[in-house]
C-alpha cells in the first residue's frame, strides 16, 4: 500500500482546530513542516479569515468551510489534523471523511480510533485509494536490551515538562539546523504527527508497553551506524501522571544528550492543575538521574533548553529566554522565533 508522498496534494480537516493549538496541533505542524503541498484547510469556524490571521503561519492556503468546498482546489488526500476528545470524530465530521472517500480522496488518520476497515468507507475505495491509520504497532517487535548505548552516533532526545509543549518542533528544528551544516543527521518520529510528515519511526502510544523500549531501540539500531546524529522526538513527560512514553524513550534510545522543552510561564500540568511543575533545575536533575538510573546507564546531561514562547509578545519572550538561561546556566532559545543554532554547541562540541 502506498501512503503519503511529497507529491500528494493535501487538504487538512481542522474543524475548530486552527485557533486551538492543543486541539489542532497535528494540522498546525503539517502546515509548518509538511513536504507535501497543502491546498486547503477545512475549518468552518475560521472560513472567513486568512491562515495567517488564525495561526500566524504566513502561507497562501485558503480556509474553507467543508470538504465539498476543498474539492475545488484539487486535493488527492484528506489528512485529519485535529484531535477530538476521546479520539473519535463527531458524526458530522466523519460524514465529511466519507464524502472525501466517495470523491476519490485517500485518507490519513492520526487518531486513536482506526477507520481503515470502516464499513462506511471501504466499499468506496478505488484501486489507487488508501486509508492510512497512522497509530499502528509495527510487526516483529521485541523487548529492549539497552544495546543502543553501543552505537557510535550521538542520540539527542527531547524531554518535556509536560505534553504538547513543543518537543516535536524542537526535534525537527535541531535536525534541520544540523542538515544545514552538512552533518549526517536523522530525525526519528515517535508520534503520529511526525510520522505524517514523512520521517521514519513508530507511533509509540500504539505500542504495547512491554515492547515500547524495544521499538525505539530497533530504530536506533536501524539508523545509528549510518548517521552521526539521531534526533529522537520526545513524548509525554515524567511529570505528567497520564504519560507512559518518556521512560521507554530513555531506555530504548540510550541518549547521549537531552534537550529540555518547556512552555514559558507554565507552572502546572495542563490537564492536571493539581500537579505542580518544579523549578527547571529540579526537572533537569530529575531527567538526568532517571536517565542514568543510579549508574546502570551512562551519565547523560541536559545540554540546552528549548523554550516555547509562542503565547508571549516579543519583549516578554526575550525576557523569559534570558531569565531561563540565567537560572539554569544552559543555552536557551525559542526555535520558532530564533532558530535552533543557539542550542547546538552543547550537542556538537
Amino acid at each position: 500500500m502506498t501512503y503519503l508522498q511529497p507529491h500528494h496534494r493535501l487538504a487538512l480537516l481542522m474543524h475548530e482546530g486552527t485557533q486551538q493549538p492543543n486541539r489542532g496541533k497535528t494540522g498546525l505542524a503539517m502546515l509548518r513542516y509538511s513536504p507535501a503541498p497543502i491546498v486547503a484547510v477545512i475549518d468552518y469556524a475560521a472560513a472567513d479569515l486568512t491562515l495567517e490571521e488564525v495561526t500566524g503561519i504566513d502561507k497562501p492556503i485558503p480556509l474553507v468551510p467543508s470538504v465539498q468546498a476543498a474539492l475545488a482546489y484539487g486535493p488527492e488526500v484528506l489528512a485529519i489534523g485535529i484531535a477530538p476528545s476521546g479520539g473519535r470524530l463527531p458524526d458530522p465530521w466523519f460524514a465529511e471523511v466519507e464524502q472525501a472517500v466517495r470523491a476519490g480522496l485517500s485518507i490519513v488518520n492520526g487518531l486513536h480510533t482506526p477507520i481503515g476497515n470502516h464499513a462506511a468507507l471501504t466499499p468506496w475505495l478505488g484501486p489507487q485509494q488508501w486509508i492510512w491509520d497512522v497509530r499502528q504497532e509495527p510487526p516483529g517487535l521485541t523487548v529492549g536490551t539497552g544495546q543502543a548505548s553501543q552505537l557510535p552516533c550521538k542520540r539527542i532526545l527531547t524531554v518535556g515538562t509536560d505534553m504538547s509543549v513543543g518537543k516535536m518542533s524542537a526535534t525537527l528544528e535541531l535536525h534541520r539546523a544540523c542538515l544545514g551544516r552538512g552533518l549526517r543527521s536523522k530525525a526519528i518520529a515517535t508520534g503520529q504527527t511526525h510520522l505524517m510528515l514523512g520521517d521514519d519511526g513508530v507511533a509509540l502510544d500504539a505500542v504495547r508497553v512491554d515492547y515500547a523500549s524495544g521499538a525505539v531501540e530497533a530504530l536506533m539500531m536501524r539508523y545509528g551506524f549510518d548517521h552521526d546524529l539521531l534526533f529522537i522526538e520526545g513524548q509525554g513527560s515524567l511529570l505528567n501522571p497520564s504519560s507512559t512514553a518518556t521512560l521507554p524513550l530513555l531506555r530504548g534510545s540510550q541518549p547521549t544528550h537531552l534537550v529540555l522543552v518547556h512552555r514559558a510561564g507554565q507552572s502546572h500540568i495542563h490537564n492536571c492543575p493539581q500537579v505542580k511543575i518544579p523549578d527547571l533545575n529540579q526537572v533537569i536533575q530529575l531527567y538526568e538521574q532517571v536517565t542514568a538510573a543510579g549508574g546502570a546507564f551512562a551519565t547523560t546531561r541536559v545540554v540546552a533548553i528549548a523554550l516555547n514562547t509562542g503565547h508571549l509578545p516579543a519583549d516578554q519572550a526575550d525576557q523569559a529566554l534570558q531569565a531561563t538561561q540565567e537560572a539554569t546556566g544552559l543555552p536557551c532559545t525559542d526555535v520558532f522565533r530564533y532558530g535552533a543554532d543557539p542550542l547546538l554547541p552543547g550537542i556538537l562540541n
